[in-house]
């Protein structure tokens, strides 16, 4: 709900920084409220209104302090920018979709873009985007804050971009989902598999943006690849919070709804014949959810799509899921092979998800010894706690 306040008051009086300090307050606000007095009939109105009542009380502020600048005209509020009373209804219009792809502006680097809007939009906190960045926490609150400041100074507009600038903020957007509905499939920190809120919100935002460009098969792609992959989220957790391997799941508890209006989109957006990375990736996210067991997946299609991604998408996760692919097609020790190449190249040599895939080829082809070990190197890598008991719960499992 924070992106949707956030939305409305940049509209509204613009000043990104502040308005999102007010929103932080109006969510203050609410926490301490809400228990006592209940919850309202209208949250998003209310949040909306009391961050609006914050907001100016910040700009009146700041306001008075320019003036002792003699620089006062740069902060007087607009008399269209006034907030609305207190028994306003708040406008229904969502601004989400503006505020993604304000935070996708080209005053701003790639990695800028991608940062701020993973703060402002997705509500990641600093350290969860500073881990996804892989650097330090410190670094990160840098960056977005220089962002920010960049946005203010551009002079940019609460609107949708000109059409000559749409496509560049369109294809840093879609990342920008990409990597928000990641960190809510698979948390990077916390004692929780997945962040619901998180996917769900990345999977809302995607929506409004087909909803914009349904004929664009890359947002269609990328819509289905969400809707593919979230549907084995009910099955992935035990009832304890314990992580439960594809292998391992009960299937007839996928989402059924999810899975077909992701065959649907991806079948659609390859007829279009401009096959782009989100939509090869929700082909195959379509293979295995439409295989009636792990054992029947077709490994050997598979192997092909990622063969194709990687001649225009080649990343070291691809890469990885590559190596998972052929060992499953051709024998653990193809897939083997693929894994020291990719271990020697060094970006993914302390990442769990390498010792995890090495691990699982391990047992495959026999190597009890070796799999022992490489359970434990990724359990000491894991960054949740349901990974890391899964892992080393599979170590113990292998020494008995």
């Amino acid at each position: 709900m924070a992106p949707r306040v956030l939305g409305a008051l940049v509209r509204r009086y613009g000043h990104f920084d502040t308005a999102e300090d007010a929103t932080q307050e109006a969510l203050i606000a609410a926490a301490t409220t809400w228990p006592k007095e209940g919850r309202p009939e209208n949250p998003l109105g209310w949040l909306i209104t009391v961050a609006s009542r914050r907001l100016t009380d910040l700009l009146r502020s700041e306001q008075a302090r320019q003036r002792r600048q003699d620089t006062v005209a740069q902060w007087t509020l607009p008399p269209e920018r006034v907030a609305p009373a207190a028994d306003r209804p708040a406008a229904d219009a969502d601004d989400t979709l503006i505020l993604l792809l304000m935070c996708c502006h080209p005053a701003l680097s790639a990695a800028s873009q991608i940062a701020l809007t993973l703060r402002a939009v997705g509500g990641l906190s600093t350290l969860e985007i500073a881990r996804a960045f892989l650097v330090s926490e410190a670094s990160m609150t840098r960056r977005i804050t220089r962002a920010k400041q960049s946005i203010k100074d551009s002079g940019a507009l609460f609107r949708m971009p000109a059409s000559s600038e749409f496509d560049d903020r369109l294809r840093v957007a879609l990342h920008v989902l990409y990597l928000i509905f990641n960190e809510g499939y698979s948390a990077t920190t916390g004692s929780n598999l997945y962040r619901t809120d998180l996917s769900s919100e990345a999977i809302r935002l995607c929506r409004l943006v087909y909803q914009q460009l349904p004929e664009d098969p890359e947002v269609s792609g990328l819509l289905a690849l969400m809707l593919l992959t979230d549907a084995r989220r009910p099955a992935r957790a035990g009832p304890n919070g314990e992580l439960i391997t594809m292998a391992e799941q009960d299937r007839s508890l996928w989402n059924r709804a999810y899975i077909e209006g992701g065959v649907e989109l991806v079948t659609e957006a390859l007829q279009r014949g401009k096959p782009g990375p989100y939509q090869i990736q929700a082909a195959i996210a379509a293979l295995h959810d439409e295989a009636p067991s792990f054992e029947s997946t077709d490994w050997q299609q598979i192997v092909a799509l990622y063969e194709v991604l990687l001649q225009s998408f080649r990343n070291p996760m691809v890469e990885l899921n590559h190596a998972v692919a052929v060992g499953m097609a051709q024998g653990p020790r193809a897939g083997l092979g693929l894994i020291e190449k990719l271990e020697a190249d060094g970006t993914l040599a302390k990442d769990y998800r390498l010792h995890a895939v090495r691990t699982h080829l391990h047992e495959l082809a026999g190597d009890v010894a070796q799999a022992h070990d490489a359970y434990l190197r990724a359990a000491q890598r894991a960054p949740n706690l349901p990974q890391q008991r899964y892992l080393n719960a599979q170590a113990a499992r292998l020494k008995r």
